[in-house]
Order: structure tokens, then C-alpha cells, then sequence
């Protein structure tokens, strides 16, 4: 949770507030305080509203538990408890209502957890000493320093070539190989599938993002984030069709200025039409993944892709890679697509529509649906090249400032890509 400099923030903040509706629960949470060692003092009756008032003119509680009870729209009272609490909050809500969708809207809004009523001792005890433990556990950017920040953009020639596969296939396997922080954004906020693909729902939170850019920082990142697994967060979108884009552009750019500093990685799902209504989204990206298909379609798109990012982009390294090949039946053979987009294909992935088939049906990435597949096999290397790259460019100078040889740093990654037939 996050709000604005508060005076009363300078003082010492207690461990534990809350604020309850019922005498029956406000008795059982007065018991728990106690035996954690808290002040009974703290726990006050009334809910909600109660809270943001006492808050917006007192220091914010290490944990605080709020009252839903009386709440007529839990999500839109949670924001506003936001805009009042300080940064690091630990915040458990409970309440009378049995609702899935609701929980989910509460956990994407920010809160550690959400409680049914009537709470039992064992249980609030359970959650309050989960609370603590999370509280006092190092936060996501103290363990950011062994690694720079990584920033991948993956942009698909055409719809329909597998971009988004590709984007959370090497995603999933920069969090969970590579155990590094990482943020997937998706940024067709109409039709994305970064959440469908990972069977989530995409939350609220980059619409959010663009109609307030002014409200993102770090807070609003961790409150607005999907979590995929324990090292993998998500912002997507599944905007109304009677919404159209009006945006600048300040929120996407604000977005990425964020991830740097809570993330060490980040794959930007990027449709090639954002890519000309908002070219500075670029300007900070390490590795572009083009992925294209072996069409007359695909290759012509290529050309004009790859020649922007050659005058817009010339920092980032640009990895091309042909998905969906199915030998003896393309369109365009990979030599003729090579001759036509005047470079090598750099990693061909192999098509196997039934492995998609099963990792839509299982609700997970390609590269972790189908594990031991030959694509799957081919995106790791993919995935393993794009952070050498992205590392051998962070580290392309020594300690005197000397420019090292590429030729030897590009050496160990060689092995990553398809060798090429023998004669």
C-alpha cells in the first residue's frame, strides 16, 4: 500500500492495527493481539471507512486488518485505503461475503488476504503470523543487485505467428530457470492472451495504468501485478472493444521505468502496431525478439521490422526467429526467407499443433506444457541466448573502459544455436 508524505510517518509505526465491525469478532482478534504481543489497544471498532479515516492522519500499522462487513464497494473502499496507507502495509481484509471473483479482485488490488466470517482464533493467528513473516522478509529489490536489469521485447511480424507464445514461454523461463524477478507485460490491451495463457484473469490493472499514469509506482506495480508463480508477475488487460486506445503513451514508458527498479527481467509482449504508434517504448530494450513465419507474408513484414529497428533501435540486439516450421510444407523455403530479409534465421522453431493444443487445455506456457518437446528445447536456447546477449552488452566494458572482444563473449553462446548442415 502507498499514499502521499504523512507527517505522522515519522514516528515509530506500531505492528499491528485493526478495525472491526462486530464486538463477537473485535473480541476474537483483541485475544489473537494479545497472545502475539500486540497492544489490544490497537484493534478498534468499526470497519472500512473508519480506517482510511484514522490512517489519513496517523502513521500506517506494520499489518493492518480491516472490516469489509459493512463496505457496499469493497474494491473501490480498498483503493481508497491505498491512497492513505504507507509503503510496505501488510493488508488482511475480512468480511461476510463467499465470492471467488471477489477474493480474486481483493488479492489483485493489493491485499495479503482476504477472510470469511465468522474468524476463529487459530485461523486469524495463522494469518496474522504469515502476515509478519512476509513483513519482515527482505523486499523484491534487495536481491536485484547480482544481476542488471534485463529488458526483452517480442514482436511478431503478423498476428497469428506465435509472438505471445514465444513472450511467455521465455517469460516462465526467466522466473523459473533462472530464479530471476521478472514482469510480463502484455500490451495488446484489447486482445492479449498473456493471462489467458497462464489461466489467470488479467485484473484491472494496466487499464488502470493507462487512465492514471500519474498513480504508477511502486506500490501500484506490486498492488496492480498478476502472480504467476513466485518469481513471474503479470500485467495485462482485456479492455471493453467500446474502449478505444487514448493514450500517449506515458503509461507504457512509465510502466518500464518501474520494472527496472523491482525487476530483473522484463518480456514486453509487443504487437507491431505499438511499435509505430509509440516508438519510444524501445528505448530501453536490450534484446527484440522478431518472430516471424515462413511466408511471403511474414518475410516482407520482416524487412520493413527489422529495418526500423535498425534506424529506432540500434541498441538492442535483434534475435529473428522463424516459428511454426513445418518441413516439406512452406510457403517460402528458409533460404529464400534469409535472401529476402538479408540476415540469418537465428532459431527455427518446429510446429506441433497438438503441443499448443495441451498447454491451452493445461493452462500454462508452451515451455512448460510440454517440456521435453523439441520447440520447447529450442525456446530454452532462445531464452539462454537472449540474457547472454543482454548481459555481454551491460558488461561491454572492463574496468579501464576498454572495449572487450564480442567475438569472445559471443563464443560461449554459440552452442545455443542450430548448427548449420553440413555439406
Amino acid at each position: 500500500m502507498n499514499a502521499p508524505f504523512n507527517p505522522a510517518s515519522t514516528g515509530v509505526r506500531d505492528p499491528f492495527n485493526a478495525y472491526v465491525c462486530d464486538d463477537a469478532t473485535l473480541d476474537v482478534v483483541r485475544e489473537v493481539a494479545v497472545d502475539m504481543g500486540w497492544q489490544p489497544e490497537k484493534c478498534n471498532q468499526g470497519g472500512l471507512r473508519n480506517a482510511i479515516q484514522s490512517l489519513s492522519i496517523t502513521a500506517s500499522p506494520n499489518i493492518l486488518l480491516v472490516d469489509l462487513s459493512e463496505s457496499g464497494d469493497p474494491l473501490n473502499d480498498i483503493n481508497a485505503l491505498a491512497e492513505v496507507c504507507e509503503p510496505g502495509t501488510v493488508v488482511i481484509a475480512m468480511g461476510q461475503v463467499n465470492d471467488v471473483r471477489l477474493y480474486r479482485d481483493l488479492i489483485v488490488s493489493g491485499l495479503q488476504d482476504y477472510l470469511l466470517k465468522p474468524v476463529t482464533a487459530d485461523q486469524l493467528r495463522d494469518t496474522l503470523a504469515q502476515a509478519q513473516t512476509i513483513f519482515n522478509a527482505p523486499k523484491t529489490t534487495e536481491g536485484n543487485a547480482e544481476h542488471q536489469h534485463v529488458s526483452t521485447a517480442v514482436i511478431g511480424t503478423r498476428g497469428g505467428v506465435g509472438a505471445s507464445l514465444v513472450a511467455t514461454s521465455l517469460a516462465w523461463y526467466f522466473s523459473t530457470q533462472n530464479a530471476r524477478d521478472t514482469a510480463l507485460l502484455d500490451l495488446d490491451v484489447h486482445f492479449g492472451t498473456g493471462a489467458l495463457t497462464m489461466d489467470l484473469e488479467p485484473g484491472r490493472g494496466l487499464t488502470d495504468a493507462i487512465d492514471n499514469p500519474s498513480r504508477i509506482d511502486g506500490l501500484f506495480i506490486e498492488r496492480a501485478m498478476i502472480k504467476a508463480n513466485d518469481k513471474l508477475s503479470l500485467l495485462s488487460a482485456e479492455a471493453p472493444l467500446s474502449a478505444p486506445l487514448m493514450t500517449d503513451g506515458a503509461a507504457f514508458f512509465q510502466l518500464q521505468e518501474e520494472f527496472k527498479q523491482v525487476f530483473e527481467c522484463t518480456v514486453t509482449d509487443l504487437p507491431r502496431n505499438m511499435v509505430v504508434d509509440y516508438p519510444h517504448l524501445m528505448g530501453d530494450v536490450n534484446v527484440t525478439v522478431v518472430v516471424a513465419e515462413l511466408t511471403l507474408a511474414s518475410a516482407r513484414d520482416a524487412i520493413r521490422i527489422l529495418s526500423w529497428l535498425k534506424s529506432n533501435a540500434p541498441h538492442s540486439r535483434v534475435i529473428l526467429v522463424a516459428n511454426k516450421v513445418q518441413p516439406g510444407n512452406l510457403e517460402i523455403s528458409k533460404a529464400d526467407f534469409e535472401a529476402s530479409v538479408e540476415r540469418k534465421v537465428d532459431f527455427v522453431v518446429p510446429a506441433d499443433f497438438k503441443a499448443v493444443a495441451n498447454a491451452a487445455k493445461l493452462g500454462q506456457p508452451f515451455i512448460e506444457a510440454n517440456k521435453n518437446h523439441k520447440a520447447s528445447a529450442v525456446l530454452k536456447n532462445l531464452a539462454e541466448y537472449a540474457l547472454g546477449v543482454a548481459e555481454i552488452e551491460e558488461d561491454e566494458e572492463d574496468e579501464s573502459g576498454a572495449k572487450k572482444s564480442l567475438l569472445g563473449k559471443f563464443g560461449d553462446f554459440k552452442s545455443l544455436l542450430p548448427s548449420k548442415p553440413k555439406k
